[in-house]
């Protein structure tokens, strides 16, 4: 049985689309999309948590995503060491599910921000840098309002012993500066893993820089690493 994808929708998901889009007709992948109330995907590989404002970010965004049954789904899939990603309001739902450390706060000028931004990589060990090179600089769009990232310091500290951010806010030479940062998130994270290295939460979008008719393909080997370390078959 070939591997498939389950692209999670929430009320108020509006990337499902988008990811659905990248990994069926970009990548020919398989993927379904799965109603936030279905709590077994044993069936998946591998699980997308797209950008949106589920249940309408009442609370705080993702507060009330993090008790929808495809949660405990999602946190079968990690136990088992399957691959997850939480784009944007994915990343701030797996925050909140503790499944990440951390939180996403208003952005610090307190202005939504919807813009090209870079990403330095910064380890490739994980599923979803491998097809990268450490010091790579992606160009890659944002789009949100709550993308500070913070956590205690104790938690930044580990992050960095463990090589767990991912991705950092750069200048397009790499360099890591306060003006290069669109949200004041701390440390200039723009994403990171947990202790497995199979969940993924980032802030930017990588589904909207695939096809060089939106103006890049940079978000291409994030997707091409993780699906093939989902041991799905693809042609790109």
């Amino acid at each position: 049985m070939n591997a498939k994808a389950a692209i999670v929708v929430f009320p108020g998901t509006w990337s499902d689309a988008d990811c659905h889009h990248v990994l069926t007709n970009v990548f020919n992948a398989q993927a379904d999309y799965v109603w936030h109330t279905e709590s077994d995907l044993s069936g998946y590989d591998l699980a997308i948590l797209p950008g949106g404002f589920a249940h309408g970010d009442h609370l705080r965004p993702g507060a009330i995503a993090r008790f929808s049954p495809v949660m405990d789904g999602i946190r079968r899939m990690a136990e088992e060491g399957k691959t997850v990603i939480g784009i944007c309001n994915g990343f701030q739902v797996l925050c909140e599910a503790q499944l990440l450390p951390g939180a996403l706060l208003r952005n610090a000028h307190l202005q939504y921000r919807c813009q090209w931004t870079n990403l330095r990589v910064e380890t490739t060990d994980t599923r979803f840098t491998s097809q990268s090179q450490v010091g790579d600089v992606l160009e890659v769009p944002i789009s949100h309002g709550d993308g500070n990232y913070f956590a205690d310091p104790d938690t930044i500290a580990q992050l960095e012993r463990e090589n767990r951010i991912i991705f950092r806010y750069s200048t397009p030479e790499g360099e890591i500066t306060p003006e290069a940062n669109p949200n004041g998130a701390l440390a200039n994270i723009a994403g990171i893993v947990n202790e497995n290295r199979n969940v993924l939460g980032m802030m930017p979008h990588p589904e909207r820089c695939c096809e060089p008719e939106l103006g890049g393909v940079d978000g291409r080997p994030i997707f091409a690493s993780m699906l093939q370390h989902a041991g799905m078959t693809v042609t790109a």
